[in-house]
């Protein structure tokens, strides 16, 4: 059983998701509640209902949020029922269901990160358009199926194909060409174009003038395009046709994350699809507009508070955001991108104003004004948001011109059709004969069951494909997930290195950092508990545990690999470390590029 509702600032629904289970579960509670008739409702449950259920505890969290800056971030309740929270641009997502903690907590933080992609700060959207409320329970959708079932979407990481440097290069050309031949027809010369093969990563060329793609952005198209993929299959559908949509990236790392993108995908074969990515829009204004709702946001809590010491940064920040805005806009000639500003530029300086009154004099009436007018300037935010990071014209008029430069790739990779169709359901096993290096390579680890090597910099994977076809690898399989849940889990306490046994098997997992020239780094601050969440799709866990450990040192001067390990447990101890030793010297091998060996002890 499982749900998930956002309610605005006034408590009202924007979104809801849920399953039969919690649909009966709702309703039930409800007619014991004499809210509806007995048997009057079965799968759906009625918005009202829902407030008048859960207005008390959202009340209470806004309350505790607004007023006291000390929320709860979730309720356990009598029947295994749980709770959990999430904050976002004035809007309150709940979740609702009896899975465990991390994975509640995980699928929240999910759910916001697919609405940031998909609305950027307007979550309104969700109410407003249709479309964009299916296409975020698609995601969700799609999100959970990966979670449960791919490995490198688990660990939240992109698995590299492992090809030839042959298909490597000629894709590569491909891609190229067809960019070059796409830039002039479409007036945008801010282009990507990505191959995935299933959930894989092929190649990727970049037009010299657009935003570096960020990790998190390949794992969110990843999704996207595993979404059309169940919607085919839910449709006994073939390889059909185009699939086009407009989303917010996060672009290169701290980037703010709303970059406008027109996102086009276009099947090749059965299992491979080419991605356009029309990079629209001013990136300056994007940023600064994220940038307003932010802090404009963070005035609508602290003032609740009615305390000056902690308004006054926030109205500082507010207005520096702003004279942003209003400089990434000044040579703007879009007309109603003009007047929507001047607009905005309006409003601001009488609120503005008001709240220096009050930081000077501490006027009630000031504040209250302040607190007023800002309810406009957030619609007028809002309104110039949708101008400048939507266009509709772009999507609609380039899709033919995709189409037909997508042929320069088919062309291309129909040669190589039948060898992607294999790769894609086996890049590579500890089983594989299929390369003489790879099998040369694997058996030199006896006992070795499974591993991931995830390079932590790229956020690129090398991990065995899972063959999921017998009940003995179903079993493995459960194994797999366990470990790497149980290292994730304690990674998030503080612990960089972990050797643990059950009845079957060895575990190990480590956690380490080079420096540029591959040279280990030991921390000069050793992490502690209430980390967040691994991972990469909802803020950067690695960015920040390098940010702790090593505090006057760049973040781009440390280097972070992972390493997971699977032994039968027969294996001994000391073999087991020796071995995590040799993959982690040695992985270049199967990646095709060399890296740097580490004493993982």
């Amino acid at each position: 059983m499982n749900g998930l509702l956002i309610f605005d600032h006034l408590n009202d629904i924007v979104y809801t998701k849920f399953n039969k289970a919690f649909a009966k579960h709702i309703n039930d509670f409800a007619t014991n509640q004499g809210l509806i008739a007995e048997g009057s409702l079965d799968s759906t449950i009625e918005n009202d209902v829902i407030v008048q259920i859960f207005s008390p505890i959202i009340t209470s969290h806004r309350i505790m949020n607004c007023q006291f800056g000390n929320s709860y971030t979730s309720i356990q309740c009598g029947d295994s029922l749980k709770l959990y929270f999430n904050e976002y641009m004035g809007y309150l997502f709940v979740v609702i269901g009896d899975e465990g903690h991390i994975h509640m907590k995980k699928y929240i933080s999910i759910c916001v990160t697919i609405v940031r992609c998909l609305c950027g700060p307007d979550v309104y959207q969700l109410k407003a358009r249709e479309d964009r409320s299916d296409l975020t329970s698609k995601l969700i959708d799609s999100w959970s199926y990966l979670n449960e079932n791919d490995q490198a979407i688990f660990v939240e990481a992109v698995e590299q194909l492992i090809v030839n440097a042959d298909l490597s290069s000629e894709t590569i050309k491909s891609l190229r060409d067809t960019v070059d031949k796409l830039t002039p027809l479409i007036e945008c010369n801010r282009v990507h174009a990505l191959v995935l093969v299933q959930n894989r990563f092929l190649s990727l060329y970049s037009s010299q003038n657009a935003k570096e793609l960020s990790s998190a952005d390949t794992l969110f198209l990843i999704i996207l395009c595993q979404s059309i993929n169940l919607q085919k299959t839910e449709q006994k559908e073939t390889v059909t046709g185009i699939s086009s949509y407009q989303v917010l990236l996060a672009g290169p790392d701290r980037y703010p994350k709303c970059l406008p993108h027109v996102v086009h995908v276009v099947p090749i074969s059965e299992g491979v699809n080419l991605l356009y990515l029309l990079e629209i829009g001013n990136p300056a204004v994007a940023a600064s507009l994220y940038e307003n709702f932010c802090h404009l946001h963070t005035m609508q809590l602290v003032q609740i508070q009615r305390d000056r010491e902690t308004l006054q940064p926030a109205f500082e920040n507010l207005d520096l955001a702003t004279r942003r805005l209003n400089d990434s806009l000044k040579k703007n000639k879009n007309s109603a991108i003009e007047n929507s500003y001047k607009q905005l530029m309006k409003k601001w300086e009488v609120i503005r104003k008001k709240y220096q009154e009050y930081l000077k004099n501490a006027s009630d009436e000031a504040l209250l004004r302040a607190e007023t007018l800002a309810l406009g300037f957030l619609e007028n935010l809002k309104e110039l948001l949708s101008l400048t990071s939507v266009d509709g014209s772009i999507l609609q008029a380039s899709r033919k011109h995709v189409v037909e430069a997508a042929r320069i790739v088919k062309d291309k990779l129909d040669t190589f059709d039948e060898f992607l169709k294999v790769k894609s359901i086996k890049n590579f096993s500890l089983g594989s004969r299929d390369s003489l290096t790879i099998n040369k390579y694997l058996e030199e680890f006896p006992g070795l069951v499974h591993f991931l090597y995830i390079d932590r910099t790229t956020h690129r994977v090398t991990t065995p494909t899972l063959d999921l076809s017998t009940e003995e690898s179903l079993f493995t399989k459960k194994k797999i997930w366990f470990m790497m849940n149980f290292a994730r889990l304690h990674l998030q306490e503080g612990n960089l290195s972990l050797m643990w046994k059950d009845t079957t098997f060895n575990y190990t997992y480590f956690l380490w950092f080079e420096d540029t020239s591959g040279a280990p780094l030991k921390p000069s601050v050793f992490p502690t508990a209430n980390l967040p969440l691994p991972g990469i799709l909802c803020e950067d866990f690695y960015m920040k545990l390098k940010e702790i450990c090593f505090p006057k040192m760049a973040s781009a001067k440390v280097r972070c690999y992972e390493l997971f390990c699977m032994h039968l447990g027969l294996v001994t101890a000391s073999c087991v470390l020796e071995q995590t030793r040799r993959l982690s010297a040695t992985i270049w091998e199967l990646r095709g590029h060399p890296s740097h060996a580490i004493d993982l002890l």
